[in-house]
């Protein structure tokens, strides 16, 4: 689980790069930049509620240890 967590985070990492370089600085909001903006947003989204995942698979294991 913590390596499919992992490999996914690089993967939306990915798109949020690439679709960096797909957005017109001058018109953000126009036309297929409007596009990339959604995609890297959707790709930050994901990256947190992955680490949150991580995290709380974390946390779960540390409580089942202490029982």
């Amino acid at each position: 689980m913590k390596a499919i967590t992992y490999i996914l985070s690089i993967i939306a990492l990915g798109f949020v790069i690439f679709n960096l370089t797909k957005v017109d600085y001058q018109n953000p909001l126009e036309g297929d930049s409007m596009v990339a903006v959604i995609t890297i947003l959707a790709g930050l989204c994901a990256i947190l509620m992955l680490t949150i995942l991580r995290v709380s698979k974390k946390i779960e294991h540390t409580v089942k240890r202490r029982r």
